[in-house]
């Protein structure tokens, strides 16, 4: 998956070749979207014109996917890594997503999920392979939020207390992990995870954009989510055992906590 985080980005424009049923099929079948919240969502192929689908930003494709999840203090993340999983999965198999959670008809989308009182629909992607030529729409969108842009690594990790930067040199084993952290998408790419590292444990907290606070539909709770799905395929892949906590250590009085890895 480190090679699928390192080249995905957002697409908007598609080429408008259809996505076949086989091809569906094994997004759904061939991975287990789990999160370590243990709150499961169930995904959804949708067809545009068959549902009233609506997102303007979006060209040369037909073909979405939708996930719902039970409401849940902890739903936004849960969902945020689940999805990403699927997202990542996509890129592996040649397809192209965006993570649409605004620019859409969200009622229309809610409704083709079928959506229970107690469930809700965070966010939906178009799917479909990428045209070889970006939209003027989508380049101008691109730039508006410097989406090719992150944090530098000392900005967004540290070491033992939120004021002390850390060096990748000192990252060690986990620079790897955080450098899949940093590269993460995020909404208008605000990019909001902050991570200390102390005695082997990631402590992920939330810091908040301005006007981006919390709520059911939790945009910057969805990104951290995307974060630690990051953080666990990466250190995964790189061989490190990371076991998944919720304990805040009270590092952060001015973030909010969200989880932990411990990596051995």
């Amino acid at each position: 998956m480190i090679n699928a985080i390192k080249a995905r980005r957002s697409v908007r424009t598609y080429d408008a070749r259809t996505v076949s049923d086989q091809l569906r099929q094994q997004l759904l079948a061939d991975v287990s979207y789990d999160n370590p919240f243990g709150i499961p969502v169930e995904f959804r192929f949708l067809n545009a014109k068959e549902h009233g689908l609506v997102c303007p930003v979006v060209t040369g494709t037909e073909l979405y996917v939708g996930g719902k999840i039970q409401k849940d203090p902890s739903a936004c993340a849960a969902f945020g890594y689940s999805f990403e999983q699927f997202v990542l999965r996509a890129q592996d198999l040649g397809l192209g997503t965006v993570w649409l959670g605004g620019t859409m008809n969200r009622a229309a989308y809610e409704k083709a999920m079928e959506l229970a009182e107690d469930e809700m629909m965070p966010c939906a992607s178009p799917l479909g392979y990428p045209a070889q030529k970006m939209s003027v729409r989508e380049n101008m969108m691109r730039k508006a939020i410097k989406a090719d842009k992150r944090l530098p690594f000392e900005s967004l990790f540290f070491d033992g207390d939120a004021s002390t930067p850390l060096s990748r040199e000192k990252a060690d084993n986990l620079a790897v992990p955080l450098e899949m952290v940093r590269l993460a998408p995020s909404a208008v790419n605000k990019q909001p995870w902050r991570v200390i590292v102390k005695d082997g444990t990631t402590q992920f907290y939330c810091k908040r954009s301005k006007g981006m606070g919390g709520g059911d539909l939790d945009m910057q709770m969805i990104d951290m989510g995307i974060a630690l799905c990051h953080f666990a395929l990466a250190a995964r892949e790189c061989g490190l055992d990371a076991e998944f906590l919720q304990n805040d250590p009270g590092l952060a009085e001015d973030m909010e906590y969200v989880a932990s890895y411990r990596v051995q």
